[in-house]
């Protein structure tokens, strides 16, 4: 959900900015996102139908200016792995709402209204990160 709505929020910006997502596990790998996500994002107007699932590979440190992740157990995930100079950070970070260490649940194992507040939080978050880079 994060990589649509931040591509859009940034386009939207007329900010020239690559966006992807990956996740530090394989599991689904090649899939479509869930279809809750993939519902929620269209209900909202955004379209997320072409994305697929895949696996965060650790060349890719070099080659983004910037890795964003939802919670703590991915950003110590990556840091692990991380050259010195990587710039790993939680995605809420950008949110300045949010209180300081704020995740993006996994709203999974929930109900609809988890994936409703999972938006909401990266929606605020996107805005943020499109400030941030305007700003600098």
């Amino acid at each position: 959900m994060a990589e649509i709505v931040l591509r859009r929020t940034l386009a939207d910006r007329g900010l020239d900015v690559e966006v992807d997502s990956a996740g530090t596990g394989g599991w689904h790998a090649g899939e479509p996102m869930d279809e809750r996500a993939l519902a929620t994002l269209t209900e909202h107007g955004y379209d997320g139908s072409a994305h697929r699932a895949r696996r965060f590979e650790p060349e890719w440190f070099a080659e983004r200016d910037l890795i964003l992740v939802m919670d703590r157990e991915n950003l110590r995930a990556l840091r692990r792995i991380a050259p010195p100079d990587a710039d790993v950070r939680l995605f809420r970070s950008f949110d300045p709402a949010a209180p300081e260490g704020a995740e993006v649940p996994d709203p999974y194992y929930g109900g609809r209204q988890g994936f409703l507040d999972v938006l909401r939080m990266v929606e605020a978050a996107a805005e943020g990160l499109a400030k941030h880079l305007e700003d600098h």
